[in-house]
């Protein structure tokens, strides 16, 4: 039978099959799905990286969108979309925990910059076009604009609960080289030319904010290269290095984090961001470390991960290797990091959401605590990223910055806490 034949019969058995899995657990069966679906009305992009950047290019693709670590990718039209899960329940704005007591003016620039993905939708274009005639002085002016033009609503878990987890992330300050050295001996890639992206939506609009990934092997789809693969003795990615770190953790971590400033040897900065993913679910290896008794549950953040690898360095790879999912990079225009709204990241004052559940660039309301604190969190934050481990409709990844200190916060963080999201006037919300 040949491939045309084979992508007929198999069509109506994918579909069928498809449909009887649960949404839930689409995630988990992601590397199946890649050798599967190639002939879902799917849309495929391949990327032809450049060996060295210059530290003010973005390397391109053909279908490109900008999208944080692990697993998401958001196409335009998702932005500013609203949820796919009757999750809102409007509310007054006097039940907002603190908002009367925020530094809301300190927030105005993150929305603006949301605002410059937003104000071409139909449902943002009135919001943000008077955000843009505005020139608040205080928190009061910017508390009159949103409570004048928006409603708001808390988002609630499908079992009526209220209280989710939240998170933090940062931007890693590392060395590196664009070139291979003594020193520097570990790769971070470029999106590899044989990276198929697959999209689904159009057969499966459920399943909207998921690309697969895939690549050719004859004339079979099947799984991408896992890490395992990758960064094992076949090297099917050599010649695709974007830069050169010198420690596999950093760049381990790096790819959580999704964009790190790296320092050249030469004196140069770049920074470089989420360009790609190879398909597979990530798999926290502090679990692991914990179902192997080698870490325990109250102990496992990045600097306790660190410190195993150093003690068990023959280790290390296998470990690693645990988490299959491998992220790709690209050297970004300016020294801040991009989210999957494909605007600069304000510290502590973007979050990183699942946007099933909360529009992508949209205000939202976050009322948690400090890292391991008691210490109130009530804060105007903005919705512009996303990340494979963000699901949930109470959920999200606070932004810290960029460094050490900014990671040692992210990595304290993890709070429980509510969320209200902030919708224009007007906006239809089911």
């Amino acid at each position: 039978m040949n491939l045309l034949n084979s992508a007929i019969v198999f069509h109506g058995w994918a579909q069928s099959w498809l449909k009887s899995v649960p949404f839930a657990s689409v995630a988990a069966k992601l590397p199946v799905l890649g050798m599967l679906v190639m002939t879902l009305g799917l849309s495929a992009c391949a990327t032809t990286p450049q060996k060295t950047l210059p530290s003010n290019t973005v390397s391109s693709t053909a279908c490109s969108t900008l999208c944080p670590a692990p697993v998401q990718c958001l196409s335009p039209k998702q932005i500013g979309a609203l949820p796919v899960v009757p999750n809102l329940h409007p509310v007054s704005w006097a039940e907002l925990p603190g908002w009367d007591a925020d530094h809301q003016l300190a927030a105005w620039p993150a929305w603006l910059d949301s605002c410059a993905a937003l104000k071409n939708k139909s449902d943002w274009k009135t919001v943000c076009g008077l955000a843009y005639t505005l020139n608040p002085v205080d928190d009061t002016s910017v508390r009159a604009y949103f409570e004048t033009n928006f409603n708001v609503f808390q988002s609630v878990q499908a079992d009526g609960g209220v209280q989710g987890l939240f998170t933090g992330y940062y931007a890693p300050v590392l060395q590196g080289s664009l070139v291979r050295t003594s020193r520097f001996t570990v790769p971070l890639y470029a999106p590899p030319p044989d990276l198929l992206s697959i999209d689904l939506s159009a057969v499966y609009p459920e399943l909207k904010t998921l690309r697969l990934r895939g690549r050719l092997q004859g004339n079979q789809i099947v799984p991408y290269w896992s890490r395992s693969q990758i960064d094992g003795d076949i090297r099917p990615l050599a010649g695709h290095e974007l830069v050169w770190l010198e420690n596999p953790v950093d760049a381990f971590f790096l790819q959580i984090q999704g964009s790190g400033h790296i320092k050249l040897p030469d004196g140069k900065e770049i920074m470089v961001g989420y360009a790609d993913q190879n398909g597979y679910p990530y798999l926290a290896i502090g679990r692991v470390l914990v179902a192997r008794g080698d870490l325990r549950a109250d102990q496992v953040s990045m600097q306790a991960i660190r410190d195993w690898g150093q003690m068990h360095p023959d280790q290390l790879p296998d470990l690693l290797a645990q988490n299959p999912s491998y992220v790709f990079f690209r050297i970004l225009p300016d020294t801040a990091p991009l989210g999957a709204l494909g605007v600069a990241l304000t510290a502590e004052r973007s979050v990183a959401i699942d946007p099933r559940a909360i529009p992508l660039g949209a205000p939202i309301w976050l009322s948690t605590t400090e890292p391991l604190s008691n210490q109130p969190m009530d804060r105007l934050m903005m919705a512009q990223d996303t990340g494979g481990a963000i699901r949930g409709n109470v959920r999200a990844d606070v932004y810290f910055g960029l460094g050490d200190i900014a990671g040692r916060l992210a990595g304290k963080m993890k709070q429980s806490g509510q969320i209200w999201v902030l919708l224009p006037k007007g906006m239809p919300v089911p």
